[in-house]
């Protein structure tokens, strides 16, 4: 086994490289290009599910980065049970084959209770007097007091909401140089998250981008030069493209008008009902699963969704065995947005008895989706005195709301999820082995597993 490290810079393309990524550059010259098709969906539990497996959603059943759970009524987002994955993982063949090999994940997803050797996942507590208390989970369980006493706390506002930047993705790189100079594990997978915040909130057409594409690069050249000077060779990776959109659609609002969403309201404001509901959508970036409770209803709700605008296709049994999607964890229909549109759980008509959630950052509640939670509501006009109340107000053991999240989907500039039709948006893979073979996201998995045990 040749000992490697995986770094997955997520959003990556081959149309973001030029005069602002040098590192990624000379690692390319030296190296092997290639760009391959996403994941269906192109969201990142999925495409980690196809990297690590060899399969399709249709086999290990990751049809999106959460989907409505029939058996509880439920819609279950950003779960982290391994268990999910319901398809034998890499590191397992691999070890097989050689019975001294390790391997560690460090901030891919489902990383709770897998078969790595060692993982490091965020995971908030909970506390039962209703504290929301930032940590990460890690096996062995002891490891990460020992990170944290080393690298510091890990800093969880900066790895998704409205201060999302860089600092994370340098906290998981220091982890990852950690766990080497640890446990030098064969294979170690690294998730750099840093590309997928602005190029959400701005676009990936906006100017300012550089700057984010230069702070990636700089990080993943230090990552290699630490890498290769212990030997341990390289491979660049990423999850899908972002393409630039402009226009929200807002499947749930439209399903409400025709009667088919049930509303139930708690405290003044309103819950989606999902059991009750005839329809609904679970949104996700440019594709949306839409359950059915009714089976008679299909074709008209089908007629429905393909009569809003910005609707590219709808898929039926026969279009989600195309796509690698037919698995019962998705809907009974699949929305795919066209390439500047995307989806919104939105399903309220008055943003006066939107849920509290939806102001808030809350990733577990929401029926979907939320790339709004990116940004702060340009509404508040002292946005940091009102984030410094409610933190002096948690502190004193108040119950508080840190509601500053907007409800104007607009803001969002863009997205991902579709196949996009530019191959420059799809995305790649950067090593010094041959990529020949790499033709979609699939193929990954046989990739790494010829790079390693080469």
């Amino acid at each position: 086994m040749k000992r490697t490290a995986v770094i997955n810079v997520v959003g990556l393309t081959a149309g973001l490289l030029g005069d602002h990524t040098p590192h990624i550059n000379a690692f390319a010259n030296r190296g092997n290009l290639k760009s391959f098709k996403p994941s269906f969906p192109g969201v990142t539990c999925t495409a980690q599910s196809d990297f690590l497996t060899g399969k399709n959603a249709s086999e290990h059943g990751v049809v999106a980065n959460g989907w409505y759970n029939r058996d509880y009524s439920e819609v279950h987002f950003w779960k982290q049970s391994n268990h999910l994955v319901k398809q034998p993982k890499i590191w397992g063949e691999l070890r097989a084959q050689d019975p001294g090999f390790t391997c560690a994940k460090m901030f891919w997803w489902y990383n709770m209770y897998s078969t790595a050797d060692y993982s490091v996942t965020p995971r908030p507590m909970y506390p039962a007097d209703g504290r929301k208390c930032f940590d990460v989970y890690s096996h062995p369980m002891g490891m990460k007091e020992e990170m944290k006493k080393d690298l510091g706390e890990f800093p969880f506002h900066t790895f998704w909401g409205p201060k999302a930047g860089i600092e994370s993705s340098k906290w998981i790189a220091a982890s990852a140089k950690w766990i080497e100079e640890k446990e030098h594990p064969t294979l170690n997978f690294i998730y750099l998250p840093h590309l997928d915040y602005n190029l959400q909130r701005l676009g990936p057409e906006d100017p300012a981008i550089s700057i984010d594409v230069s702070a990636i690069d700089t990080l993943v050249g230090d990552l290699i030069t630490f890498f290769e000077d212990k030997s341990i060779q390289v491979v660049l990776l990423s999850e899908y493209g972002i393409t630039t959109v402009d226009k929200p659609i807002h499947i749930n609002r439209t399903f409400r008008k025709r009667g088919w969403i049930t509303i139930k309201t708690e405290l003044g404001l309103e819950q989606l009902d999902y059991g009750a509901s005839e329809a609904f959508a679970v949104a996700d970036h440019q594709v949306a699963h839409v359950y059915v409770k009714n089976k008679e209803l299909i074709n008209e709700v089908k007629q429905t969704l393909e009569s809003l605008e910005g609707v590219d296709r709808v898929l039926d049994e026969e279009g989600k065995a195309e796509f690698g999607i037919q698995h019962e964890r998705s809907g009974d229909l699949i929305a795919i947005a066209d390439a500047k549109s995307w989806f919104t759980y939105y399903y309220w008509l008055d943003d006066a008895v939107a849920p509290d959630f939806a102001r808030c950052v809350d990733i577990h509640r929401k029926p979907g989706y939320d790339p709004v939670e990116l940004f702060i509501d340009p509404a508040i006009r002292l946005p940091l005195f009102k984030i410094a109340w409610f933190l002096l107000k948690k502190k004193l053991g108040f119950r508080a709301l840190l509601d500053v999240v907007p409800l104007d989907s607009t803001l969002v500039k863009g997205s991902h999820g579709r196949i996009p039709e530019d191959e420059n948006d799809w995305p790649l893979i950067i090593s010094e082995a041959s990529n020949s073979e790499v033709h979609s996201s699939t193929d990954i998995y046989n990739q790494l597993r010829t790079i390693v045990s080469q």
